[in-house]
């Protein structure tokens, strides 16, 4: 396990120091230190893994004979709106062959083209040139990622943001007014 850190300013450095193989350091955004991470792994599969997400025990073994794909997601939290948020995700997800950084993005390492190194959209970007060569296997098996970003910004409030933001995307809007948009 190689944990990327982007310049945290926090203990992330020092409480995932005994948890990982190996700690690196990268320019901060996530494209940027996803491909860190994959250049610095010796694994035929790489597996995505935000820091407030858990894979299921058997992860390893799921992830292996695909050229690349993802888990379903449940988000964590006590709205109830957040189950609907994750089986919706899991649904547009394996109608649609994107991948989203929650559902634990995985690749074959010799298939792997890196992340665009866009602020936002990251994700999508790298779902939409993978799909040129197969679409992505969409495993039942659930990662477990934190609803507290959802709940602390409203969880309707962030489904309508996503979409706005998606929507947007899809137009051709630049990645970096939408990472400011995100981030308000």
């Amino acid at each position: 396990m190689i944990v990327v850190d982007g310049g945290s300013e926090d203990a992330t450095r020092e409480l995932a120091a005994g948890l990982c193989d190996r700690m690196v350091a990268a320019p901060r955004g996530r494209a940027v230190q996803m491909n860190a991470g994959a250049r610095e792994a010796t694994g035929d599969v790489l597996l995505f893994l935000h820091a407030d997400t858990r894979l299921p025990s058997n992860a390893d073994d799921l992830v292996q004979g695909f050229l690349w794909g993802r888990f379903d997601v449940q988000i964590e939290g006590r709205h109830p709106l957040l189950r609907v948020v994750a089986w919706s995700m899991n649904l547009r997800s394996r109608l649609s062959g994107i991948a989203t950084g929650d559902q634990a993005i995985f690749v074959r390492r010799e298939a792997f083209p890196g992340f665009p190194e866009l602020p936002l959209m990251e994700d999508v970007a790298f779902s939409r040139a993978m799909k040129r060569h197969a679409r992505p296997a969409c495993l039942r098996e659930r990662v477990t990622t934190s609803g507290r970003r959802w709940e602390s910004r409203g969880v309707l409030r962030t489904v309508l943001l996503m979409w706005r933001i998606r929507f947007l995307y899809a137009l051709g809007a630049d990645p970096r007014s939408l990472a400011r948009l995100y981030e308000r």
